[in-house]
């Protein structure tokens, strides 16, 4: 198993899919939560995933250029297949995507959305709150920011 990191024309249909499906499964059926998942953005997105040997993936998460989404850098979407919680792909996911956004793509700040019962997770790689809890799609989410040359580290 590898990580990957691909632009959307660079996809596979296969990959695409497995994508959508992971996404659907965990943020709108396991969370309950229904919300616009094919919002366009993904076009403009770096697809950051760990596959297994079958094709299914086993965590994700979409990244952007500064101005790409937001005003800042961002990472979104951020997941891990349900069965592979345990496993430490939530921690490798964060440090290879900061890696990404921060030594290869040279951007100064990194920008979150994150869902405030992860708050604690994303601090441990040097995000801060940046706002005050708030409903968005139906959950509470907290906005948070990360500055280049933090220390990434992610212990839970």
């Amino acid at each position: 198993m590898n990580w990957v990191v691909k632009e959307f024309n660079q996809l596979t249909n296969e990959e695409l899919y497995e994508i959508i499906r992971l996404r659907v499964n965990v943020f709108i059926v396991e969370q309950n939560c229904p919300y616009e998942e094919l919002d366009g953005a993904d076009k403009k997105a770096l697809h950051l995933f760990l596959k297994d040997e079958k094709g299914a993936m086993l965590a994700y998460s979409r990244l952007f250029l500064k101005g790409d989404y937001f005003e800042e850098a961002s990472i979104g979407r951020v997941i891990v297949a349900q069965k592979q919680r345990s496993l430490g792909y939530g921690v490798q996911l964060l440090n290879k995507a900061i890696s990404i956004l921060e030594e290869e793509k040279e951007q100064k700040s990194i920008f979150i959305q994150a869902q405030s019962y992860l708050e604690k997770f994303y601090q441990s790689f040097g995000f801060y709150s940046v706002s005050e809890s708030y409903m968005h799609d139906g959950l509470l989410h907290t906005d948070m920011r990360k500055e280049r040359n933090k220390p990434i580290g992610g212990s839970i």
